[in-house]
């Protein structure tokens, strides 16, 4: 797919992977509908897309309620009047063990609350959105691409029992769609990047950075940049789809 005047949707577009994503869609010359939870929260990203020229609009959607998304996937197609790479980005961690012991007690255990949030923004979200984009790229006849975040966490990681379980899932999601979507021209992959320096991991003392990268073969943090390259690339090769690609420095967990 050539980027150059294709719409391009992205949640979680204000900060972090998702504004590297606004950003490098930007300078394909993409127009872009920036979802988050506020508008204001955008306006850094939108302002940053509009010096480069890009067309820009932001969209207010709480990714978990239908409604929301809805709502928001026909204004964008409306606003737009067409709509061809959806990225799923946005996502949130509430890390817990399963069970905490201590001297042979349990003294703790991840609560409900603590799976559903995470699972409602992270899988949930990505299902809603995912489905409402497949809907109108259908209806507007010209194919497109639906991208998923996923996560190395995908494979499993200690104190990440509800993060773990939705980017393993909107990674299967996307070999799912794949088979579903093709008819239609629709192609499908996920992203599973590794230790990134976004704003959690940015501010860390260098001595707990350096403990988070000592396991990494290229010993540093990935770049938002880096994987924003990685949904550019799956964009635009029309080979792919149904895969996930890691991008984690080497790193094995």
């Amino acid at each position: 797919m050539d980027i150059k005047g294709k719409t391009v949707a992205i949640t979680g577009a204000a900060r972090g992977i998702g504004k590297s994503l606004a950003l490098a869609f930007a300078h394909k010359g993409a127009r872009l509908a920036l979802i988050d939870l506020s508008k204001d929260d955008l306006a850094s990203t939108a302002a940053a897309c509009a010096e480069v020229g890009a067309e820009t609009q932001s969209y207010a959607c709480n990714v978990t309620k239908e409604d929301d998304v809805v709502a928001t996937m026909n204004a964008i197609a409306a606003d737009f009047g067409a709509l061809d790479v959806m990225l799923n980005n946005a996502g949130i961690v509430k890390d817990g063990l399963l069970i905490k012991v201590k001297e042979g007690a349990v003294v703790g255990k991840m609560s409900l609350d603590q799976w559903n949030a995470v699972i409602n923004v992270n899988l949930t979200g990505v299902f809603l959105c995912g489905r409402e984009a497949a809907e109108h790229m259908i209806r507007f006849g010209k194919g497109g691409v639906i991208i998923n975040m996923s996560s190395i966490s995908k494979d499993g990681n200690l104190g990440q029992t509800n993060y773990v379980a939705t980017k393993a899932g909107v990674a299967a999601l996307a070999v799912t769609w794949s088979k579903e979507l093709a008819r239609y021209g629709i192609r499908t992959g996920a992203i599973a990047p590794g230790y990134c320096a976004t704003d959690i991991l940015s501010g860390m003392s260098p001595e707990t950075l350096s403990k988070v990268t000592a396991p990494v073969p290229l010993k540093r943090l990935g770049q938002p940049e880096e994987i924003a390259h990685t949904a550019i690339f799956i964009v635009e090769n029309d080979f792919f789809t149904g895969r996930t690609i890691q991008i984690d420095g080497g790193l094995r967990i």
